[in-house]
């Protein structure tokens, strides 16, 4: 029998979301990490062996929103709780439960959907007896179906956690072809290499105030095996940019420099990148930009 449905994974940010997505999938199609909320938009995933077929929706970090983005990005997550066979709950056994953790289970008991409670991060811990308490206190505030524990770094216990996945999904096809990863165009997974760079080399408030627009990507006409990208990197204040751009250009050629490397295991061919930074003045906050940038699309 061949089983496919569709899982979405909730949780804060920070958690491991686009960790263990990128880990299943054996391929990065998420971008990680440390600073939170660097996933904006859902990620599907599609994960194939010889039996089933599963389309983990990765989603952006639930928080307090502080702007429209925020406020987006919440909502984005949280319509997903309805459109899919599981949720996968995950939360991190090194942290204590927030109020964000209470509200996503407040809104998990208006859907029907099976809910599993995935604990991430157990290379980290240390005592054990501090984390049954933890699971003690999630299972007294909502009746999950499981709760099942991870490292979606170190890939301990995945494979355990996918046989038992497909126990809680239908007989059904194949929706995507096999060797298809996921169902976003290169150009997304393309500016979302660049802006992880971004996330990786700035501080402070430039991360959030980030976003990465692919302006035209084409072959070289006098060199068909390479590819010729340019993007533009966008950003909210002009201190911001200085510090994209860097002294004498350094920043974003280092940025470039390091996306280039990704780009080239995505595409698998040649490629000349070509960054620009420019100012869009409090973007995450007006309708039309989040609209034009890809944010406003239903799921």
């Amino acid at each position: 029998m061949h089983v496919s449905g569709f899982i979405s994974i909730i949780g804060k940010p920070n958690v491991g979301k686009s960790t263990f997505l990128n880990h299943v999938l054996n391929q990065k199609i998420a971008i990680t990490s440390s600073k939170p909320q660097t996933t904006r938009n859902t990620i599907r995933g599609i994960y194939n062996d010889q039996d089933s077929q599963i389309i983990f929706i990765d989603t952006p970090g639930i928080h307090e929103p502080k702007h429209t983005l925020g406020k987006y990005m919440t909502e984005t997550a949280l319509r997903t709780l309805n459109a899919v066979d599981i949720v996968l709950f995950m939360i991190s056994g090194t942290e204590k439960m927030s109020s964000v953790d209470e509200m996503i289970i407040e809104q998990l008991t208006h859907v029907k959907t099976p809910v599993i409670l995935l604990v991430n991060k157990i290379d980290l811990i240390k005592d054990i007896e501090r984390l049954n308490e933890l699971i003690e206190l999630y299972k007294a505030k909502y009746a999950f179906k499981e709760v099942l524990a991870i490292s979606a770094l170190e890939g301990i216990y995945t494979k355990p956690l996918l046989k038992d996945l497909k126990s809680y999904l239908p007989e059904g096809p194949k929706y995507y072809p096999e060797d298809q990863v996921t169902d976003h165009p290169e150009k997304f997974l393309i500016s979302e290499l660049i802006r992880e760079k971004v996330l990786h080399h700035t501080h402070e408030e430039v991360p959030h105030s980030v976003m990465v627009l692919i302006d035209n990507m084409e072959h070289d006409a006098s060199q068909k095996d390479l590819m010729t990208i340019h993007a533009t990197i966008v950003v909210e204040r002009d201190s911001q940019k200085g510090i994209i751009i860097g002294k004498g250009g350094k920043m974003i050629k280092k940025i470039g420099t390091d996306a280039r490397g990704d780009i080239l295991n995505l595409l698998g061919e040649k490629i000349f990148l070509d960054l620009h930074c420019k100012v869009v003045k409090n973007w995450r906050n007006k309708e039309l930009y989040l609209k034009n940038y890809g944010y406003k699309e239903t799921l």
